[in-house]
């Protein structure tokens, strides 16, 4: 039997361009991009039998760390699964005969996909729950303080950035920002 398993990706929120090429499989979808619960993809390892085909459209739709990688791939040998990896135009079955710097650059690639996908919907998430993100904007009374301190030539660099906790680079970035605004 072949089977497909598709999720939300950073290009690809709502999975639409996931699977479009390949007939008659029976498809399993996430609703959520994040790592827990993954229901469906519980209910399609449950599934798989021996002989089946799996397909996804990268490693990082399987999978959400080199860990769970590396177990469905374990799952996936024991059961005789085939699984094949769309945009990486690979198999599971290619990997166990690869060698060790093919292997070491798909991981490597797949370590950075999976940060970059946890990263930009983590911090997606985050601004729906309306946090700020980044780092903290200086006050404005601080900011105010360390110019005047700066401007009146008083000060050294340390003393400013004692009083105000505007370090060197700070000030002469506002600096630079407010010579360009004028």
């Amino acid at each position: 039997m072949k089977y497909g398993y598709k999720r939300p990706l950073v290009n690809d929120e709502e999975s639409k361009f996931q699977l479009n090429d390949i007939p008659n499989i029976e498809t399993y979808t996430e609703q959520h991009p994040h790592m827990k619960k993954r229901h469906e993809l519980d209910a399609l390892v449950m599934k798989l039998t021996r002989g089946d085909h799996l397909y996804v459209q990268n490693f990082v739709v399987l999978a959400d760390s080199l860990t769970q990688f590396q177990d469905l791939l374990r799952v996936f040998e024991k059961d005789e699964v085939t699984v094949t990896f769309i945009d990486e135009d690979v198999q599971n079955t290619d990997i166990l005969t690869m060698k060790l710097i093919e292997l070491l650059e798909i991981l490597t690639d797949l370590q950075t996909k999976i940060k970059r996908h946890q990263s930009i919907f983590g911090v997606r998430e985050a601004q729906k729950q309306g946090k700020i993100i980044g780092r903290p904007k200086k006050s404005d009374d601080n900011l105010n303080r360390a110019f005047i301190m700066y401007d009146s030539k008083e000060y050294t660099l340390q003393q400013i950035k004692d009083e105000t906790g505007i370090s060197k680079s700070t000030l002469y970035r506002y600096l630079d920002q407010f010579k360009h605004e004028s």
